[in-house]
């Protein structure tokens, strides 16, 4: 299980950290697409997106303040969501494919609103570094005993 949830950790903090370099790197073709779906102010809209992904992305990856990154990411998907893909303004393709990345932020969502229930510190994360005598290894799922 902790192999699973590091290895989950990484492609989840991975994908976000890569989409965040995309907003800095062609934010100039993003801001464009935002302006076409409405965003106000899409040249500050996008970067301020990258910052939001970049928070989410470094704190999935390292374990690091995860409420934050969850917080972070929570403020990313919500509006990017709703805004840019507005499947139900759509028809035909354009439907299809708002459709599709709709649904896939809510999956992201619903992901990332599932590591506050993980217990902290996470293993092999920098807030548990150095601190492995203090704190107490918590099993999740906690095992079944013959009692319970």
């Amino acid at each position: 299980m902790k192999t699973a949830f590091l290895m989950g950790r990484i492609i989840v903090g991975a994908f976000f950290l890569y989409n965040a370099a995309d907003h800095f790197v062609n934010r100039t073709m993003l801001a464009g697409f935002a302006a076409s779906k409405g965003v106000p102010f899409p040249e500050i809209a996008v970067p301020a997106a990258g910052v939001l992904l970049l928070i989410a992305g470094v704190s999935f990856l390292l374990g690091w303040k995860p409420v934050v990154g969850i917080t972070a990411i929570t403020v990313f998907l919500i509006p990017v969501s709703i805004f840019m893909h507005a499947f139900w303004k759509e028809a035909g393709a354009a439907r299809m494919a708002d459709m599709v990345n709709f649904t896939k932020n809510m999956a992201l969502l619903g992901a990332a609103w599932m590591f506050a229930a993980i217990p902290r510190p996470w293993n092999a994360s920098v807030e548990s570094a150095g601190r492995a005598s203090e704190i107490p290894q918590v099993e999740y799922p906690p095992r079944r005993t013959a009692a319970g």
